[in-house]
């Protein structure tokens, strides 16, 4: 499985992370004659159900109807008095939201946490992952 595999299948994370991970050694891989990292689909999978696990069970879910997902992270984060603008990078998409103060802090958003935009319409929703 080619890096493009591997950041697609590990979805939930920003490829930047995937492939820190794999620095890491957290997911073995290896090298094929062209350079390109490859990643065994079992010990993918077999890294996937270690991540699941690590849960405390304790999250929060989350239930929306928006289906226009973009798990990023967050890359700035400017606060107004009353209002604030948060800009996510995710994949080859910059996402750019307005929202109240309120709402920031409430989530904790900070330049270099997981975040996820969510686009219904034309409001895009920040959720804290």
């Amino acid at each position: 499985m080619d890096d493009r595999a591997h950041e697609s299948a590990v979805r939930a994370a920003a490829p930047d992370t995937a492939r820190r991970w794999a620095d890491a050694g957290r997911v073995v891989t290896h090298r094929d004659e062209s350079g390109r990292r490859l990643v065994d689909g079992r010990d993918l999978a077999a890294f996937s159900v270690e991540v699941a696990q690590s849960g405390t069970g304790d999250e929060e879910v989350s239930y929306t109807s928006a289906r226009n997902a973009f798990p990023g992270i967050v890359t700035a984060v400017k606060l107004g008095d009353i209002a604030a603008q948060v800009e996510i990078q995710a994949g080859p998409h910059r996402l750019v939201s307005l929202l109240t103060r309120e709402a920031v802090e409430e989530l904790g958003l900070e330049v270099g946490m997981q975040a996820t935009a969510r686009v219904k319409s034309t409001s895009v929703h920040i959720d804290r992952t």
